[in-house]
Parts: structure tokens; C-alpha cells; sequence
């Protein structure tokens, strides 16, 4: 058995480094506390460092990726003793990162208790996304403890084929750090993970960022419910629905999963391999007409 943790984190204001610091050890430790081993947080949710910028740098769009650039390795640093004192995965809110000579991109990155770490940038973006980001040009799968762990940030989480690669590559958990400012976002998020979970037949662990931050322009609003999926199949939830947070609660949603179920089932799949034909509909012929009234 496996226990899970997914978040729904509050965007807040940070005057000072050891304000996030703080926030950030209370949430790890309050899911271990309760024995958990694989924590997911967010999508964008790192943006609130930027607030130790002050409110102008975090309002512009390329100054907030550039504070965020700045204060990367201390937060990864942070992550990674975290995951260390408390034996856990960790899997970091996402933010937009400059690489070294690059384009931003929205950035996860995978902390473990031994160590390791792990970077998925996100691979598909909105022409209309608030900030300047560039998609990343691999999706990967990561060797833990906990097993095999692919990351969907976002509306990664809406392709297929990027869920079935790294399921075939040998993936037994999908985590997916989200945001969603109104309904009709969440629900298709939501629809999103439940259908990655039945394809795949590996569970899906869905963190949202929650909350208002009028000073942040790129995420102002969260909103939305964290949740674990799994495929409907024998000694799983018929609907899917493995556990739900309440929509707008701040906290962890937890799940103790037995990945040797058999409805969960990772691993490659035979493709269908079938062509497509385009077939005009036409008027019923006259003979099959008169071939049904010859067998009534």
C-alpha cells in the first residue's frame, strides 16, 4: 500500500523568505503526519515567491519569471532537505523558470529522500497564456522509491498521447499539478484525469492551486478541488473517483492505493492499428429493405 497526498495550496503573500519557508514545512510535515509518501503540489503555485520581489516585479509578467529564475535554487534546496528530513516525495508546485540560454518554461521538479531530483517542463501551452512560455521538448518518466512517475502539468493532462508515452514507458503513477479560474476549467481538467486514469489503468493525482492574488496577474485566481483517480475496475471506485478535496478548501486530500490491484494495470498496450475511412451516408437500398420484411 501507498499512501497520497495531493494539495489544494493557497497563492499568499510572502514579505519575507522564512514566511514561504515556514508555510512550505507545515504542509509537508502535516502530510507525513498522516503517512504519506508521495506529495504533489500544484501547478504555477511557486509564483507567490515572487511577492519577496515586491508587488510591481510580480505584477509584469517577464519580471515575475526573472524573480522566480532568482529564488530557484533556494527553493529547490529547500524541497529537497524537506524530502530528506521527512522521507518523503516531493513533487514542488510548478513555476515559470529561465534556463540557462533558454526560453521560460512552466517547470516541476521531483524531489526524493535520497536525494534525486527530477525536471518535466510543461509541453504544451495556450497561445493566450498570461505569462511568455515556451513548451519543453521531452516528456520523461522518473526511477523512485515509490516506483515509476510521470508528470502531466496542465493542459498536459488534456493529450493522450503524452499520458499513454509514459505509461508505456513503464509509469505506475501520473501526477498533475493544475489551476483553473472558473468552473468550466476544472471540469475539464477533471474529466481529463479520469480519463488518463481509465486508458492508462494507473492513478492520477490531481493538485490545484486555490485561491485569489489580485497582485499576480498570471494566477490570480485558483479554483477547483485536489482528487486522485484511478480506472474503474474490480476493488476500485466504479466512477473513478478514488478521493475528492472539497472545491475551494485549502489542504491535502489523501489516498492509500495498493498498486497491485489488477485493474491497475501499467504498462504497454497493444495500439489499435486500424486506418480510418470516410464513408458518405446514403439511402437504404431496396433489397436490404426487402431482405428484412423475407425474414420477418
Amino acid at each position: 500500500m501507498m499512501k497520497l497526498a495531493a494539495a489544494a495550496f493557497p497563492i499568499e503573500w510572502h514579505s519575507r523568505w522564512n514566511d514561504y519557508v515556514g508555510k512550505l514545512r507545515v504542509w509537508v510535515r502535516t502530510a507525513t503526519e498522516q503517512g504519506a509518501e508521495l506529495l504533489v503540489f500544484p501547478q504555477l503555485a511557486a509564483l507567490e515567491l515572487t511577492s519577496l520581489a515586491g508587488k510591481e516585479n510580480a505584477k509584469d509578467p517577464e519580471r515575475a519569471i526573472e524573480a522566480m529564475t532568482a529564488r530557484l535554487k533556494d527553493v529547490d534546496d529547500l524541497h529537497a532537505s524537506l524530502a530528506r528530513e521527512f522521507k518523503a516525495t516531493i513533487s514542488a508546485a510548478t513555476g515559470p523558470v529561465r534556463p540557462r540560454d533558454g526560453d521560460p518554461v512552466d517547470r516541476a521538479r521531483l524531489f526524493t529522500p535520497d536525494g534525486s531530483v527530477g525536471r518535466q517542463d510543461r509541453l504544451t501551452i495556450d497561445p493566450n497564456e498570461a505569462l511568455p512560455l515556451t513548451a519543453g521538448e521531452m516528456a520523461r518518466v522518473f526511477e523512485t522509491p515509490l516506483g515509476r512517475i510521470g508528470i502531466l502539468i496542465g493542459s498536459d493532462l488534456t493529450r493522450p498521447e503524452i499520458a499513454r508515452a509514459m505509461v508505456d514507458s513503464g509509469a505506475s503513477l501520473l501526477l498533475a499539478p493544475g489551476i483553473a479560474d472558473i468552473p468550466r476549467s476544472v471540469a475539464r481538467l477533471r474529466i481529463a484525469a479520469r480519463a488518463r486514469a481509465a486508458e492508462t489503468g494507473v492513478p492520477v493525482i490531481a493538485a490545484m492551486t486555490i485561491g485569489s492574488a489580485d497582485w499576480l496577474p498570471a494566477a490570480r485566481q485558483g479554483y477547483g478541488a485536489a482528487g486522485i483517480y484511478v480506472p474503474p475496475a474490480p476493488g476500485l471506485p466504479d466512477d473513478g473517483v478514488f478521493a475528492m478535496g472539497k472545491v475551494d478548501s485549502a489542504g491535502w486530500t489523501y489516498g492509500e492505493i495498493d498498486l497491485a490491484l489488477p485493474g491497475l494495470e501499467a504498462g504497454p498496450r497493444p495500439l489499435w492499428n486500424g486506418g480510418v475511412e470516410t464513408v458518405p451516408l446514403g439511402v437504404a437500398s431496396p433489397s436490404a429493405g426487402q431482405a428484412e420484411k423475407n425474414l420477418s
